[in-house]
């Protein structure tokens, strides 16, 4: 199997050997309860300071005010630019009008600040091709496990304040969809639309728990052979509701579950024949893009584009440059994980 990843040294991003670079760079994360956040932060400080530049980080674990104290204290600070993965990106249109007076750009982090005029670029994965992989893997995985179907199976979504989170369930929907009119699919609780199987805040204690209501509710005399998740953390939850009940055992396939992030625990539990599958995005190439994004911005030239039309934040469509996720299974996990350095084999055993 081959992979392509558009990284940033593929389309020019990487810093001139030897430039060292002057400014200050505020990075907002939106918590350190996902590991996929801290990888984010710790590649972009390691970047940005290799480059010259010094960095302020800081997380808000979730907490909206908190992002906002903490982004108004960077403007107060004079950073030279911000980097913001926002908790919920409909609630910082004051803090960046007030950074674009100050003259500080705004870059969105793989998280689409909504409502601003001010945000100057977007760096992020295809969040649309993510929910695609994810429901390609769903249906070959229904497929190899169950058979021809009909199948049935419960949808999840991840945070309804998170924009990325409507273009993965749309991007998994475009596959989904079709087979639901066709009759292949049943979802068997009626659930759908991200109004109804969204998780607020992506917590995975909420997705099991609502797991839990869709077995006694509906799966009392009916298996269960898939389960639409976004995210590796939501995966997780719903696996042990799933195993709770008996899936998983000799009697009971486990269903097909997908996820997101390649999180250390879910490649585990798709070694050990739990989780099917999850979707790859190299956080460190983001950090590249980002550091590329920031160089061009304040060495005054414009930073490099791959999407002007995707984006739209209510106010405009933002700049953006989108990179490809990989979709990651028992077949594939050890070139693309092990082969590209992003784990080690010892981690993940």
């Amino acid at each position: 199997m081959t992979f392509k990843l558009v990284t940033a040294s593929a389309v020019g991003l990487t810093l001139a050997t030897g430039a060292m670079a002057e400014g200050l760079i505020g990075i907002a994360m939106p918590t350190q309860s996902s590991a996929r956040w801290i990888s984010d932060g710790e590649s972009m400080v390691g970047l940005f300071e290799d480059a010259g530049y010094s960095t302020i980080l800081q997380y808000a674990e979730d907490d909206i005010p908190n992002q906002l104290a903490q982004i108004e204290n960077m403007v107060t600070n004079g950073v030279d630019v911000l980097v913001i993965a926002a908790i919920d990106g409909t609630t910082l249109s004051n803090a960046l009008e007030n950074a674009h007076f100050a003259g500080i750009d705004i870059i969105a982090y793989d998280r689409l600040i909504r409502d601003s005029e001010h945000v100057s670029y977007y760096a992020t994965f295809d969040n649309f091709q993510v929910g695609v992989q994810q429901a390609d893997s769903l249906i070959s995985g229904l497929e190899s496990r169950f058979g021809s179907g009909p199948w049935n199976v419960e949808l999840f979504g991840g945070s309804p304040d998170d924009n990325n989170a409507f273009f993965f369930y749309d991007g998994a929907m475009s596959v989904i969809q079709p087979l639901i009119d066709d009759g292949s699919i049943n979802i068997v609780s009626g659930q759908m639309g991200m109004d109804r199987v969204g998780t607020l805040r992506w917590d995975g204690a909420v997705a099991q728990a609502r797991m839990d209501n869709l077995l006694s509710a509906h799966y009392t005399d009916a298996d269960i052979h898939g389960v639409l998740s976004p995210y590796d953390g939501l995966s997780i939850g719903i696996l042990s509701s799933l195993k709770g009940v008996g899936y998983g055992s000799d009697d009971q396939e486990m269903p097909i579950v997908t996820g997101q992030d390649a999180e250390v625990p879910s490649i585990k539990s798709i070694l050990a024949g739990e989780q099917y599958s999850t979707v790859f995005k190299d956080t460190r190439e983001l950090a590249r893009v980002t550091v590329g994004m920031v160089n061009a911005l304040l060495g005054g030239d414009e930073p490099e584009i791959n999407d002007t039309e995707t984006y739209d934040n209510g106010v405009k469509v933002v700049p953006s440059f989108l990179l490809e996720p990989v979709s990651v299974d028992a077949s594939n996990w050890e070139e693309i994980l092990i082969g590209s350095g992003y784990y080690t084999e010892e981690q993940l055993r």
